[in-house]
């Protein structure tokens, strides 16, 4: 491990000492192995230790990393523009995993009528923030609601969903795991079984030279796309997260996957490395969702990168409204456009998926550039 990264304190050493016995008791009882798609959901939700139930900050420049609406307001004021136009009269918004309550707080500003703000959050202790920041605008749920009609949104929600880790090779498939050694976590693996073995089977994946391509599998993804289509009556779902189509994906190139961790403002690819204390992610399969939301009866409404998006919703307009001469002012705004729209920045890695059901207009965000064949 990089010996550059900040080192902890003691209360956040210990927490973390603490969810490694918490892990190491379940290794001990699972004959010291536990799928990687278990130990990320340990690492990151295990109640009071994992990475998104502890106390630590997260979001921020006091936390590990940045997300899109953390930048300022322009994000959430023209992403407002795409969800006012697919608010039909008693439809709300849903927002899941809504981290500091930024966004939330942003549109809820932005928008000209009030709808109904429901919040799904996994993390009891952000939604402790969330609450903080924006009061009795919102209301909060413990799980998706039977029946929904609105607008759902998901930013930077599904990177962080537990994946499977997966490696092929010429013998065959096999599943990655985690167990204890030495008193140190490790890799360790098995022949994968099952709904994974089926589902990675129907993969292509061309090997290197190596001979072994390691990738993942986001089949918790997939399950909650079922949710959203289980309940949703009519209406729209907003994904946007850093990923690729499957064919970028599982691109002979990308033959170590997609796993990242940040601690810090770090980025490096060790997922063992201090567990709950740093975020654990993955990149998006969208090819995998959209498909998923097929065979479930949603509609794909449009697939576009995120600076074609939030271009084809009208941010160039909002930054014009902003004069350019009061540098105080403008200053913040540019910056702000430049990360968000910037193929070296979050423009191009950062992809909109739109999901549905009973839409019939064509939505605002993806006018132009839309990319759904590539999907």
């Amino acid at each position: 491990m990089d010996s550059s990264l900040p080192e902890p304190g003691p209360q956040a050493r210990a927490a973390s000492r603490a969810l490694m016995e918490r892990i190491g008791a379940e290794l001990a009882a699972g004959r010291n192995w536990m799928s990687f798609t278990r130990y990320m959901e340990l690492a990151l939700y295990q109640p009071d230790l994992g990475y998104y139930a502890g106390g630590a900050a997260k979001l921020g420049v006091a936390g590990d990393f940045v997300t899109a609406p953390e930048l300022g307001g322009l994000f959430g004021r023209t992403l407002a523009r795409q969800v006012a136009a697919l608010l039909e009269p008693g439809a709300a918004i849903l927002e899941f995993g809504a981290g500091s309550g930024v966004l939330a707080a942003a549109l809820l500003d932005a928008l000209p009528a009030k709808q109904p703000y429901f919040i799904v959050e996994p993390s009891a202790e952000l939604a402790g923030r969330q609450r903080e920041r924006i009061g009795e605008r919102a209301q909060w749920l413990e799980r998706l609601p039977e029946r929904f009609r609105g607008v759902v949104l998901a930013n930077e929600v599904l990177d962080a969903m537990p994946v499977h880790a997966l490696a092929w090779a010429r013998d065959g498939i096999a599943e990655r795991g985690v167990c204890a050694n030495e008193g140190t976590l490790a890799w360790s693996e098995r022949p994968a079984a099952g709904a994974v073995l089926a589902a990675a089977r129907a993969i292509e994946v061309e090997l290197p030279p190596s001979g072994r391509y390691e990738s993942e599998l986001g089949l918790a993804a997939r399950a909650w796309i079922d949710a959203l289509a289980g309940m949703l009556e009519a209406g729209a779902v907003l994904i946007v997260d850093y990923g690729f189509p499957a064919r970028e994906y599982y691109h002979p190139q990308r033959s170590m996957g997609t796993l990242m961790c940040h601690y810090r403002h770090r980025a490096h690819g060790d997922p063992f490395y201090l567990p709950g204390l740093q975020d654990i992610t993955a990149h998006v399969d969208f090819s995998a969702l959209a498909h998923a939301a097929a065979d479930a009866g949603l509609d794909v409404l449009g697939y576009a990168s995120q600076a074609d998006f939030l271009l084809n919703c009208g941010l160039a307009d909002i930054l014009g409204e902003a004069d350019a001469a009061d540098a105080r002012r403008y200053a913040p705004l540019a910056a702000q456009a430049q990360i968000l729209l910037s193929p070296a920045e979050m423009g191009e890695l950062f992809k909109v998926l739109a999901l549905g059901r009973g839409v019939t207009q064509p939505l605002l965000g993806f006018t132009r550039a839309d990319r759904r064949g590539a999907l």
